[in-house]
């Protein structure tokens, strides 16, 4: 937004006493009030407002379903008005200060604890920040050769480029967050050794690769990780003039890959989806940009092959349709006889993250449900007193700001424990 834009939709805040937009919001950002600094002309006020309750404000701005969290919730709606561009506000109160290196946030005294951070994503820097602005000593281990979790590696880039990511990474490296990159927790560190050098643990890995869906022709060139492919793209460019792509999947990744497949010049792009857009799990204003670049959804299918001489040239999939049995059980069955040859040359697999379920179970006293989550209390903490968990690791994979929220609490009682239980500063 330019400053007269920002003005502008400042003023049409209607500054609501209850804040159904901050309510919505995982961490709490005190929306009416950033905005209100906003069209006071008060940006330093409005970007501390924001980072005080989330350090990757300027991330969350611009990846956050701000259309169903904070502006979904505005009130505007129910007037039948555009509801307020909170999103876009936010990147404009944060940007200059978190990528001008604008000192806002103050932090305590050294309070001589150590913590220590197992992954640099949005919830080990969220949590590494407020322990960091408390006064403790914090040191991130990141298996990766770049911070950021998948703020880095995983986002289109037409949402946020990696550059942005990584300078918002300096920016929390500013407030005394220690990161070592290239140091995995089980490969280069022992888990032990970790909790040997700090008095308290905090473990916010995220999730892995998108496994193998087993289909035949799998192993064709041409058939990749839709985040993989992601991140491919956000390293380097790419122009994809003359490719076919089939992304096999239904949720945002999904829809991610396949938006950034069309805007890189892609001739068609397909989204394969075994039910129907009713069950999609992705978000509707993701699906409407994905159809307004072009991609195209075939609902109903459900892979069974890949075919090609060396690399892909046909995905093979069954038409599908559900079915309800005689106790009322719906079932997703393959139609007999309803084979359908889709000409593609590259196949992205989108279909959900696995667990890291081998870190955790060698780690005495964190346990995993039975969809491989680590087990936490309210304050997000283990089995083990000295170990806390937080971010996808925990809820299974949601939004970044959900992690972030993980974060903030997680430093919290963290805080309290180091302080033997006395109550540290919630806004330091």
């Amino acid at each position: 937004m330019t400053h007269d834009e920002a003005l502008v939709e400042a003023h049409r805040c209607l500054m609501c006493w209850d804040a159904p937009c901050t309510r919505a919001c995982p961490t709490s950002i005190d929306v009416p009030g950033f905005i209100k600094r906003i069209a006071n002309d008060d940006l330093i006020g409005s970007a501390r407002t924001i980072l005080s309750s989330n350090i990757l404000g300027a991330s969350c701005a611009r990846v956050c379903p701000t259309e169903v969290l904070c502006a979904g919730a505005c009130v505007l709606h129910e007037l039948h008005e555009r509801p307020i561009d909170i999103g876009r506000l936010q990147a404009y109160a944060t940007d200059d200060v978190v990528f001008g290196d604008i000192s806002v946030l103050s932090s305590e005294a050294p309070s001589g604890h150590s913590v220590g951070i197992i992954g640099a994503g949005p919830a080990g820097l969220s949590c590494g920040a407020g322990l960091a602005r408390r006064g403790h000593d914090v040191v991130v281990y990141d298996a990766h050769e770049h911070p950021g979790g998948l703020n880095t590696y995983g986002v289109a880039a037409y949402k946020m480029d990696r550059a942005t990511a990584l300078a918002e990474v300096e920016f929390i490296k500013g407030l005394g967050v220690e990161i070592r990159s290239n140091t995995a927790v089980g490969r280069d560190v022992s888990i032990d050794g970790v909790l040997a050098s700090h008095e308290a643990v905090f473990i916010g890995v995220g999730l892995g690769a998108v496994p193998r869906l087993g289909l035949p022709g799998e192993d064709l060139l041409g058939v990749d990780d839709a985040l993989e492919f992601i991140w491919k793209l956000r390293a380097e460019r790419t122009d994809l003039t003359g490719e076919i792509v089939a992304v096999i999947g239904g949720g945002n990744t999904a829809i991610d890959a396949a938006t950034q497949a069309a805007m890189l010049g892609a001739d068609r792009v397909y989204v394969v989806y075994r039910r129907g857009r009713a069950e999609m799990r992705a978000y509707r204003h993701d699906i409407e940009r994905a159809l307004t670049s072009g991609v195209e959804f075939i609902y109903w299918g459900a892979p069974n092959r890949v075919e090609g001489d060396g690399s892909v040239e046909t995905l093979v999939f069954d038409r599908t349709q559900h079915v309800t049995d005689d106790d009322g059980v719906v079932e997703l069955v393959a139609l007999p006889d309803n084979e359908v040859f889709l000409p593609v040359t590259m196949v992205l697999r989108a279909t959900g993250q696995e667990k890291r379920v081998s870190l955790f179970s060698g780690i005495d006293g964190v346990a995993t449900d039975d969809r491989g989550r680590v087990m936490v209390d309210d304050d997000f903490r283990t089995g083990n007193e000295r170990i806390w968990a937080g971010g996808d690791c925990v809820n299974g994979g949601k939004e970044v700001v959900n992690a972030v929220a993980h974060g903030n609490a997680a430093a919290r009682s963290i805080d309290r424990m180091l302080r033997g239980d006395a109550v540290g500063s919630e806004d330091a």
